[in-house]
């Protein structure tokens, strides 16, 4: 990419925004920042215990994401969010207006099987409906591309790096 551009990798859990986020980091040369981490403890328990969040546990969450972002541009940066609806993307482009998105998509069985596998995440796989029925894909006027989870997580990556490359030409 020929500017350093802060990238949110987004999608329902399961996507592999973990697992992809650090390797598109260093295939860009960038810092990579884990959001579920920016999340507060609140947050972590509430869907621990299979309660989806709401509005309300998911803003000082997606501000945080987006003082990051924001402490990033112009050198760019990789952080992973679900920002499952537009006017989530909207909150973190208020704090980091050149935000690009890379929207990881996939089937929702391939994505049940991948997430059934996970060791150790507090996302349970009954809050996988919730996070669909939420989920309002890129719109055509954001910033970003869609890139299919088939594959493994370098094929992923590659194709996430080359539509990247192709957004920013």
């Amino acid at each position: 990419m020929s500017t350093p551009h802060v990238v949110v990798v987004m999608g329902v859990a399961g996507t592999g925004k973990t697992t992809i986020g650090p390797l598109l980091a260093a295939e860009l040369g960038v810092p990579y920042a884990e959001g579920d981490d920016f999340h507060p403890p609140a947050n972590i328990a509430k869907m621990s215990a299979g309660t989806p969040l709401d509005d309300d546990d998911r803003r000082p969450w997606l501000d945080a994401i987006g003082a990051w972002a924001h402490g990033r541009a112009g050198v760019g940066g990789v952080v992973s969010s679900s920002a499952l609806k537009r006017v989530y993307r909207d909150r973190l482009r208020d704090g980091a207006p050149d935000a690009l998105f890379l929207h990881l998509t996939g089937d929702r069985a391939l994505i049940e099987e991948r997430m059934a596998d996970r060791k150790g995440h507090f996302m349970p796989t009954a809050l996988l409906d919730s996070q669909f029925a939420t989920l309002q894909p890129l719109q055509a006027d954001e910033a970003g591309v869609s890139v299919d989870v088939s594959g493994t997580p370098t094929e992923i990556t590659q194709r996430a790096v080359a539509a990247l490359r192709r957004l920013d030409s």
